[in-house]
């Protein structure tokens, strides 16, 4: 059998045939389906999102993570294991095998411009594990949070290569994009989307439904095939903000982090020295300068920081607790003992995109629209319920991270790319609660279950020929604690926050501090004005101390061989752009509308994410639902995009229109007809007349049934740049979060919706392209 060819061809020998079938005295052999090859075990591969390396218990974190502790117990850890910063980047890298500007991911999803590591787009030549896996006989589930597929191909059109279902998954139940709200998720099952099976009222969380779906797959796949082994991938949204967690962990780690991140970073070291996962000798990184220290914040800033680091630890919990399930159920059934349980502790550092003071719904702040203590007060007992969207102050990152510099996003400094990894196989992995410290990269997460299957690195896949794999296998460390590293030099480069790992040595330079994502009129230093650092990481474990002073010569050794990994790897041309990324029309992405000014939506379709849809930013539109009464009392969605955190929907509520405008920086406006509709109604339309003048202003939004005004109103200020990141526009029906309380469920449309028009005269404001980018900054 050729594995070295997908899909892979097998020759059957077939006996002469006879002319009647009576005569046919030498049988003929069926085809074989493709197996792996002998005790080729189970994967399991989980991933969290934005969990440092000191968050969890498991590596001496102040949030409890039973689970992995006890896969810690029973398999090993690695403390020297690193992602590449940033979300979209760490998953493409871990399902390829190569670095992310190798395949098109040098940014998140939203973020891709035309440069060839940049496009956020995967080449055919880089296939994934699971396509691998799934040609050679393995069964392939992911279930969770998949944010590589090109925002502009998320529609009824595609085209659909790279949906999770043809990146090689034969089962697919999730969120496509950056985060989702964890009670009112909008969720695809392969290529459709799906309601969720329980409202939050019921008590619906998404991480439970995940494993949920999991567990029942994988019993499923073992029912009808007992012998043929699956790969399941499980990210989860979790620990990603929103900050929400069911009822009954709320009050879990009430009064557990009232002595601030200065202290906590203290107390998680000392945890980390008796585990050993770090050494005795290490010290605490520096403060990230331009952060605020515990004491320099008030009574009412550090009960908002305390109260939302509480539920970041309870968030984390819960979710250790879902694996918990799912390994518990692989225990039970037998299966855990052949299985790899690959279980990362992050895509990335401890996101530090809170702000200062923490929000109470951060996609406020994506807009750049500032949240106080204050303002968090005023609605604090709803913070982690699904009537909040919150986010952590930027200083507990730092603390989550210890006792690294930085956070998410810096490419540069551990803090921003070293996560904990578990790695856990009872029948080859005898080392039970040993300490792995061989340096490793999430992009050595393919070639290693690909050596646990003994499977091949392909030449071709579906006819292309395959990128050579730039990850290592870590297989070799599984027996043998005191082997020599084979991940010997490794680049990092995030928004031009860089660096290069080699032999122990790390080169490094913060170009830009996380929380200045969105910063309107920030000048940066050119690339050549940067700062770099150098580290002995053999005697200084947490780059502590920087020597460059003391090693010039070794330090240009270091920033030459940076150049020369990305210009090997794509990585350049350098571009330190965030929300200006692809405002250029050479840079932007392609759109469904691809320039149109109008397009008619019907309600058999699936709902398109924002950045599909019409942009209803910074310009006038028109919104025209073509309906039928039925001549009967109606009501439900016509046409709604965004949820609770900010959106606008046109409805009828008791036979009357309305239009509600759902501000993200705070308010709704309402525009109602007093008047029914009529039995002959046919058009319900809504006309946002933009005042023009920059981004975020106002204008006025007018009513009218069948071409006659029936209301208007004055909306003041207007969302700049972003509604959500996972809710859709959808026509005659809600899904996701509401964008008002008139809405209710699915409020599905009950008269005839024939379709929706929207209309977008005119041209944006000049700065539109610009700021609408600025919603990409949510998507790590």
């Amino acid at each position: 059998m050729n594995r070295h060819s997908i899909p892979i061809i097998r020759s059957q020998p077939q006996p002469p045939a006879a002319v009647d079938y009576r005569d046919q005295s030498q049988p003929f052999t069926r085809p074989e389906p493709v197996r792996p090859p002998a005790g080729a075990p189970n994967v399991l591969l989980v991933m969290l999102d934005d969990v440092g390396f000191g968050a969890a218990s498991a590596f001496g974190g102040p949030c409890n993570t039973p689970t992995a502790d006890r896969l810690a117990a029973d398999g090993v850890r690695y403390n020297r294991f690193h992602t590449t910063a940033l979300c979209s980047p760490t998953r493409a890298a871990t399902l390829t095998g190569r670095n992310h500007h190798s395949v098109g991911f040098g940014v998140i999803a939203e973020q891709a411009t035309a440069a060839p590591g940049y496009n956020g787009t995967r080449p055919d030549s880089a296939a994934t594990v699971a396509r691998i896996l799934q040609g050679n006989g393995y069964a392939t589930g992911a279930f969770g949070k998949m944010h590589q597929t090109p925002t502009w191909e998320i529609s009824e059109a595609g085209p659909f290569d790279r949906w999770p279902t043809r990146e090689g998954f034969d089962r697919f139940y999730g969120f496509l994009g950056a985060e989702s709200d964890q009670f009112s998720p909008v969720l695809y099952r392969d290529f459709t989307v799906v309601e969720p099976p329980r409202s939050p009222e019921d008590g619906y969380h998404m991480s439970e439904d995940l494993v949920d779906n999991a567990i029942e797959w994988i019993e499923s796949v073992t029912t009808m095939d007992p012998d043929k082994p699956w790969f399941c991938y499980l990210p989860f949204g979790a620990c990603h903000a929103p900050l929400q967690v069911p009822d009954s962990y709320l009050g879990k780690y009430r009064g557990a982090f009232d002595h601030g991140w200065d202290r906590q970073r203290e107390i998680t070291l000392a945890n980390q020295k008796r585990l050993g996962v770090v050494p005795p000798e290490t010290e605490l990184a520096p403060w990230a300068p331009g952060l605020p220290r515990w004491d320099e914040l008030d009574a009412d800033q550090q009960k908002v920081a305390a109260r939302l680091m509480e539920l970041y630890a309870a968030f984390l919990e819960h979710t250790d607790d879902q694996v918990g399930r799912l390994v518990d159920r692989l225990r039970d059934s037998g299966a855990l003992d052949n299985t790899l349980v690959l279980y990362m502790l992050g895509d990335n550092g401890a996101s530090a995109e809170g702000g200062m003071e923490g929000s109470f719904n951060y996609l406020a702040g994506l807009n750049g629209y500032r949240q106080t203590a204050a303002e968090v007060l005023e609605r604090f007992d709803e913070l982690g319920t699904p009537t909040s969207y919150p986010h952590h102050p930027a200083s507990w990152a730092m603390a989550l991270d210890t006792p690294y510099q930085w956070t998410k996003q810096a490419a540069s400094h551990y803090g921003g790319t070293r996560n904990g990894l578990i790695a856990h196989w009872p029948e080859t992995i005898t080392d039970v609660g040993g300490l792995r410290s061989q340096w490793h990269h999430c992009v050595d997460i393919t070639p290693t279950i690909l050596a646990a299957a003994g499977i091949p690195v392909p030449d071709t896949v579906d006819g292309v020929p395959q990128q050579p794999m730039e990850g290592v296998a870590l297989n070799y460390t599984f027996t043998d604690a005191e082997a020599a590293d084979q991940h010997t030099t490794q680049y990092f480069e995030i928004y031009g926050n860089r660096g290069i790992y080699d032999n122990g040595w790390t080169a490094v330079t913060l170009h830009r501090a996380p929380w200045l994502m969105a910063t309107s009129g920030l000048t940066l230093p050119t690339f050549d004005e940067d700062r770099w650092e150098l580290y002995d990481t053999t005697v200084d474990w947490s780059q502590a101390r920087d020597v460059a002073a003391e090693f010039p010569d070794k330090l240009a050794e270091l920033q030459r061989k940076f150049l020369d990994e990305a210009a090997r790897y794509q990585v350049l041309p350098l571009d330190d752009r965030t929300i200006t990324r692809n405002a250029a029309p050479k840079d932007r992405p392609p759109h469904p509308l691809r320039g149109r000014t109008s397009i008619t939506l019907y309600p058999h379709m699936n709902g398109l994410p924002e950045k599909a849809a019409p942009p209803f930013f910074n310009r006038s539109y028109v919104i025209t639902a073509t309906l039928d009464t039925r001549g009967e009392r109606c009501e439900g969605v016509l046409a709604s995009v965004g949820g609770r955190f900010g959106g606008l929907a046109l409805y009828v509520v008791e036979s009357k229109p309305v239009f509600c405008y759902n501000f993200s920086g705070g308010g709704r406006t309402f525009v109602r007809s007093d008047t029914e509709l009529s039995a002959d109604t046919r058009t319900v339309c809504v006309r946002f007349v933009y005042d023009g003048g920059g981004i975020g202003k106002g204008g006025t939004a007018i009513l009218s049934v069948d071409d006659h005004e029936v209301a208007r109103a004055r909306i003041e200020a207007t969302t700049r740049a972003i509604f959500s990141m996972n809710e859709q526009l959808d026509i005659g029906i809600n899904r996701g979060s509401p964008v008002c309380d008139d809405i209710t469920g699915r409020f599905a449309f009950t008269g005839r919706l024939h379709h929706v028009r929207v209309d977008l005269p005119g041209e944006d404001h000049p700065e539109t392209a610009a700021e609408r980018a600025r919603a990409a900054r949510a998507a790590h």
